[in-house]
């Protein structure tokens, strides 16, 4: 009997598609992209210079401000290679999509060609898997053939569905746990979760170079006039019947979502990491342009965030 064609093939595959369609068209874009898409942690002092807006006070050099009599900071050399961690929300929610893309499908385009252009520049990626707990976790390795097993971790489909909720802070309290040495991660989720994620994401950032990655559907923000629908919880199985109709119910939707929109933006704030959002009707190419600003943006000041227009 012919066996179809295993993960790993097809993760070539979708690799081998990526680098040609997405890769290629942003070497042109990356100038000296090395420092924008990742932060060293060289400890080496190489030079002492004066203070300047975005710089990180934690760098201040004191004895050199009293002498001067102006702030002055120290400056590392940077390691060139280091380390990237993806933290992948994989849950129920994240297989939705109401278009030809699903946000589970944008996720793993967007790592694999994050992961492929790390690699590339000799850099070790790594990642750990969530569905209903954390169910995979591949050490920081460097290669195409690590992005291969990234991309076929990616694509396997879980044994059985959980009911459960989401519980994003299990993901990132491993996460802390697991990475002792200074890295950047890349959260990637809808943060449709149980609440209690926040303060753990912030706790990551004390010690991490922290992007998060968020993905959404044009559907979750507003519901258009369809008439009777069944509303399916993806997580916990529930469906729920609404009717599309009523226009007092479709405005109370879109309120209700966009109150959400702004506390989730105002809780990454807080919690001081970068944020991306991702809708599953994105370019890739874009995203991938976005993200690149955004890595740009951190070397001139904390805190940031880009979103699709």
């Amino acid at each position: 009997m012919a066996a179809p064609a295993p993960l790993i093939e097809r993760a070539e595959n979708l690799l081998r598609r990526l680098e040609w369609t997405v890769l290629r068209r942003l070497d042109g874009l990356l100038q000296g992209h090395h420092r924008t898409v990742m932060r060293g942690q060289g400890m080496d002092l190489a030079d002492l210079r004066e203070y300047q807006h975005h710089d990180d006070v934690r760098h201040i050099d004191w004895n050199l401000t009293a002498r001067m009599d102006q702030p002055h900071v120290r400056v590392f050399t940077e390691d060139r290679e280091m380390s990237a961690w993806f933290l992948l929300d994989l849950s129920g929610s994240v297989d939705f999509g109401s278009g030809h893309q699903r946000k589970s499908d944008l996720a793993q385009e967007l790592v694999a060609v994050l992961a492929r252009m790390l690699t590339r520049e000799g850099n070790r990626v790594g990642a750990m898997i969530y569905r209903s707990q954390v169910e995979a976790v591949l050490p920081a390795r460097g290669g195409r053939p690590q992005v291969l097993q990234l991309m076929h971790l990616l694509r396997q489909r879980p044994a059985q569905v959980s009911s459960a909720p989401t519980r994003l802070h299990d993901l990132l309290r491993t996460a802390a746990q697991g990475i002792r040495r200074r890295s950047t991660i890349v959260l990637v989720s809808d943060f449709i979760s149980e609440p209690g994620w926040e303060q753990a994401l912030g706790l990551l950032a004390q010690r991490h170079d922290v992007v998060a990655v968020r993905l959404y559907d044009p559907l979750e923000m507003d519901l258009p006039d369809i008439g009777l629908l069944p509303l399916r919880d993806a997580e916990t199985g529930q469906t729920l019947w609404v009717d599309t109709h009523d226009k007092r119910f479709r405005r109370r939707f879109a309120e209700l979502a966009q109150t959400r929109e702004q506390n989730l933006r105002l809780a990454l704030a807080r919690s001081g990491v970068d944020a991306l959002e991702l809708r599953t009707d994105d370019d890739l190419l874009d995203a991938m342009v976005r993200f690149c600003q955004l890595r740009k943006r951190r070397l001139r000041g904390p805190g940031g965030s880009l979103r699709a227009a």
